[in-house]
């Protein structure tokens, strides 16, 4: 069977009963082990990865000019708690009682029935994995359309760390409501559209008001629609 990168990696770094390695250059990267070649990430190594799930892991970006990744190792075994993905009997029935924030519909058939989303997409934040300190305003109404539209787009972003864009969507204005296209361990998934379309509009109007006081209804209408 083919390994993955993460098999070839640990071939490499050989971990010790204690979860720790020696450092592993990327220069080492070649023969069988050239498909572990980075760019400026640890494309393979990212934070929801196999490999960070069962290790606690170091890199060093210190050889070569840049941010490229010079050198990784293994450290320890990751003890933390997975992700539990079970919602609150509370939350559920009160989120199932509303609409979806992206369609605005709440139906009976497959694809229209209402899910109760994870805002936060990558599912790493533990306070929402406790079902005792979940909040209301952690989840969302999404039918079951609109979730596995958004459920795509937030593992392209783990893969690529680049947030979806609300300008997707014609007569958006603005791309996000905080930040920009690339996710930060800091702001998390706040700040996109996926996140909370309703903070979006919310943020969209105070955002266009202040530019309707300033410039003309024309410019307003190429904000809203910059193709027509």
């Amino acid at each position: 069977m083919e390994k993955s990168k993460v098999d070839l990696f640990l071939e490499l770094a050989h971990p010790n009963k204690n979860g720790e390695s020696r450092w592993v250059y990327t220069t080492e990267f070649v023969g069988k082990y050239a498909e572990l070649s980075l760019g400026n990430g640890l494309s393979w190594g990212r934070r929801n990865s196999a490999l960070r799930k069962k290790y606690i892991v170091e890199v060093r970006k210190d050889k070569t000019p840049g941010n490229r990744v010079d050198g990784i190792r293994l450290v320890g075994f990751n003890n933390k708690r997975h992700f539990n993905q079970a919602i609150r009997k509370d939350i559920v029935e009160v989120i199932r009682q509303q609409k979806c924030v992206m369609l605005g519909i709440r139906g009976t058939s497959e694809n229209t029935s209402i899910e109760v989303d994870h805002k936060d997409g990558r599912k790493d934040d533990m306070r929402v994995s406790d079902i005792a300190t979940q909040r209301l305003e952690d989840f969302q109404p999404l039918c079951k359309a609109a979730n596995d539209v958004k459920r795509q787009i937030c593992k392209a972003c783990k893969a690529s760390d680049l947030r979806w864009e609300a300008t997707n969507i014609k007569g958006n204005p603005y791309p996000f409501y905080e930040g920009d296209e690339h996710y930060t361990e800091e702001l998390g998934c706040v700040g996109c559209y996926q996140y909370d379309p309703v903070e979006y509009r919310k943020s969209m109007v105070r955002r266009i008001s202040k530019e309707a006081a300033e410039h003309t209804s024309d410019f307003i209408m190429k904000k809203l629609y910059p193709d027509e």
